[in-house]
């Protein structure tokens, strides 16, 4: 089957199972922490949804989503597999520590489950294979939580990349900067410093900023090669296992090079911090985060290429996104081959740098 046959046949799939009689979709949310709270209130304002289940390890956290969606008087569980086996439970956010979404995302597809997977969505090869395989073989939808995709200003730039606004694109710098480390004593030190679960802070972190790049450049990686480790917050905290910087190089299919770095330890009010992403082309260069294009020609004066502010932030229209989705049968706008790209994008460039040479793509063994 190829991809416009599997769209077809996925989109069909999910309108016969969709709830277009204007019932609320049935929805659980297994991970109540800092990001599953957050979709949970997201969730809450839909209008075509109902919060149906609760599930976390962690009572504290169970306690406070199940108060916050009080109004729903949802179940609550701590093993995420008994809510899978409620068949009020039409969908699933997933929002756990990074090593758990794959594992999850294929039993939740398998148990029938519309599935909302936030990022990354495995942290190692063969989990997201198999995740890529079970999920073009279902009959329900897949999101990845790769919200970017969401944003009407990016998917305006990207469209005008597509034209050619820029010319032949040659190459992208891209960054996210911040001052401090992550909260050590915070709701998630106790598995984002263990690269074993996270991913290390590229696949956990950076791959949204790997999956905009993706989508600017039209391309999938070739190659990588780059270096980094914990170089201030050396095993603070103690038992530290990710990095707190790298810096990397990517070359594309297209043949696009890339340039991209993640810090820590940006000083604050230093020039230069926060996150950016800077195409260049042969015509000229887009700013993508401010939807701006720098023509090369003397003279020329900055062209604005979108068309106004955003009217929902990304992360509660992909949410919406999802729904619509489930009721239509549209294809999700960060499916499950966006977010296994993505994240074996930053799986690229996190063992290039842990092996210390030129990482293939080939050799990540997954064929997208």
């Amino acid at each position: 089957m190829n991809r416009r046959e599997f769209a077809l046949s996925s989109m069909g799939a999910a309108a016969a199972g969709a709830q277009v009689t204007g019932e609320p979709v049935g929805t659980g949310v297994i991970g109540t922490g800092n990001r599953g709270a957050y979709l949970l209130k997201v969730v809450l304002g839909e209008p075509g949804a109902k919060v149906v289940a609760l599930c976390d390890t962690k009572p504290d956290r169970l306690d406070k989503a199940a108060t916050m969606a009080a109004r729903d008087t949802p179940v609550t569980f701590s093993d995420y597999r008994r809510l899978l086996e409620r068949k009020d439970v039409q969908a699933v956010f997933i929002a756990t520590p990074c090593d758990l979404h794959a594992e999850m995302s294929i039993a939740a597809l398998q148990a029938g489950k519309h599935v909302y997977c936030e990022k990354p969505l495995g942290i190692e090869p063969a989990s997201l294979g198999e995740l890529l395989r079970v999920a073009r073989s279902a009959k329900t939808v897949f999101q990845a939580g790769q919200q970017m995709r969401s944003s009407r200003n990016l998917q305006q730039v990207a469209a005008r990349l597509r034209e050619g606004i820029a010319g032949k694109l040659v190459m992208i710098k891209a960054q996210r900067h911040a001052g401090d480390d992550l909260a050590h004593e915070g709701p998630s030190a106790d598995w984002f410093f263990d690269a074993k679960r996270s991913g290390d802070v590229i696949v956990e972190m950076a791959v949204h900023n790997l999956d905009a790049c993706n989508w600017m450049c039209g391309s999938l990686p070739e190659r990588a090669a780059g270096f980094g480790g914990a170089l201030v917050w050396a095993n603070v905290p103690p038992g530290r296992t990710n990095m707190d910087g790298y810096t990397l190089s990517y070359e594309y299919r297209n043949g696009v090079k890339m340039s991209f770095t993640q810090v820590f330890f940006h000083p604050n009010g230093m020039p230069g911090s926060g996150q950016f992403f800077h195409v260049f082309g042969t015509e000229g260069g887009v700013d993508v985060s401010s939807g701006t294009f720098y023509p090369r020609a003397r003279g020329a004066k900055p062209v604005k290429l979108v068309e106004s502010a955003e009217e929902r932030s990304s992360r509660d229209a992909h949410v919406a996104a999802f729904y619509e989705c489930i009721r239509t049968g549209a294809k999700p706008p960060a499916d499950v081959a966006i977010g296994v790209t993505g994240a074996l994008t930053a799986i690229l460039g996190r063992e290039a740098i842990y092996r210390k040479r030129m990482m293939e793509w080939r050799e990540l063994g997954v064929d997208i």
